[in-house]
């Protein structure tokens, strides 16, 4: 095959690979704001798969959430299916129109988002312990609501760029 052809389809191959964009989602409705959405009560169910499908972990969240101006806090009290507990308290600053930075303890840096109609994009870092050590792996964080309250929750978790696994939410607002 010519070069221009080959250099054309491969082109063509890693634009495909690009992934999607938060943006695509502007016109989907319900359209999600995250001071309304996550301010009050919220519960959640959850398990993390590892890579070829297996459940390995599965979860209930209690969320308190509170917003004061550009500044929200969610505290996540976590009870695992193995009968351990966490808790994680997120610390949300609005930095746009659609832009959000979050902080939390086991957080690594700062956890970057940005909304756009009904989703909600973020990546970030987290300490995850496995069997008495801590690894750093990255999340590829994607929500999206829908109506009566309910919000659905996919994160892919990569080391290295190597697919560890995913983590499957779904939040329901109490009324």
């Amino acid at each position: 095959m010519p070069l221009k052809p080959l250099l054309l389809v491969s082109a063509v191959t890693l634009a495909g690979c690009a992934g999607v964009d938060v943006t695509d989602y502007r016109a989907e409705q319900p359209e999600l704001k995250l001071e309304s959405y996550f301010n009050g009560k919220l519960d959640a169910w959850g398990m993390f798969q590892k890579r070829n499908g297996e459940v390995v972990k599965r979860f209930r969240v209690e969320i308190d959430a509170r917003w004061e101006g550009d500044k929200g806090v969610l505290d996540e009290q976590f009870r695992y299916s193995d009968g351990t507990t966490q808790r994680r308290v997120w610390h949300l600053v609005k930095i746009g129109e659609e832009r959000y930075l979050g902080e939390a303890e086991d957080v690594v840096g700062v956890a970057e988002g940005e909304v756009s109609g009904n989703a909600l994009h973020w990546t970030y870092t987290l300490k995850l312990p496995v069997d008495g050590k801590v690894y750093e792996v990255t999340f590829d964080d994607w929500m999206y609501l829908q109506e009566d309250g309910v919000m659905i929750n996919r994160s892919v978790m990569t080391k290295f760029g190597f697919r560890l696994g995913e983590v499957i939410l779904f939040f329901r607002k109490r009324s």
